[in-house]
């Protein structure tokens, strides 16, 4: 029963894993305030700016699903030391 439980959570892992990376890879880029603050611009890599409409949605989502990919890896630690 056990060896079943641990091959789904570590099916749920990968496809939780492949999900994860899609997610950062969809986040916009912030590229301009990086640009600045390497050549001494305006400062602006201390601000914090209020993520709004797609990138909001983004970052939720990928702090959600790391949060179950957390979980998962959890899970599968506690079930492999049985």
């Amino acid at each position: 029963m056990d060896k079943m439980i641990f091959d789904v959570l570590l099916v749920a892992m990968l496809i939780v894993s492949a999900v994860l990376v899609i997610s950062i890879l969809m986040q916009p880029s912030k590229q301009d305030g990086a640009a600045d603050a390497f050549s001494g611009g305006s400062g602006e890599l201390f601000e914090r700016r209020k993520a709004r409409g797609f990138e909001a949605v983004m970052q939720r989502f990928t702090a959600i699903t790391i949060g179950i990919w957390l979980l998962l890896g959890f899970m599968l630690v506690v079930l492999s030391t049985k």
